[in-house]
């Protein structure tokens, strides 16, 4: 197994709460975290948000109302997350659901720096 997909710490339980839209991981360590469906979005592994190579992450927008489908295992080391904006191409592995945890905080704030940089808004644009 790649490295990438090698983990520290597994979870014990894994819970999709589609109303509240997020997704709460307990991981054997102890640690548990609640990771809203917009968080996951737009931080997703998939080619489609963090590019092909180093420094080709794109700045997803408009998701602010983004719910889960559903969930689907993938192996024993991750999960595909199917959002109701059709978006279910990232592999999410406990090691990187684990980092997301961890580093929510700074992860949000980056991005919504990010959005206030490039002028962009967290709601999806209205159609006219």
């Amino acid at each position: 197994m790649s490295e990438e997909f090698d983990t520290a710490h597994w979870p014990t339980e894994v819970t999709l709460k589609k109303a509240e839209k997020l997704l709460e991981i307990s991981f054997d360590n102890g640690r548990s975290f609640r990771l809203p469906a917009e968080y996951l979005r737009v931080e997703s592994p998939s080619a489609e948000v963090q590019g092909h190579g180093a420094g080709q992450k794109k700045t997803v927008h408009g998701r602010a109302h983004v719910g889960i489908m559903g969930l689907e295992p993938v192996g024993n080391y991750a999960i595909r997350i199917k959002f109701d904006d059709l978006h279910d191409s990232g592999i999410f592995s406990w090691r990187y659901l684990y980092e997301l945890g961890e580093r929510q905080e700074e992860l949000w704030a980056k991005y919504l720096a990010e959005l206030e940089k490039l002028g962009l808004s967290r709601e999806p644009k209205r159609r006219s």
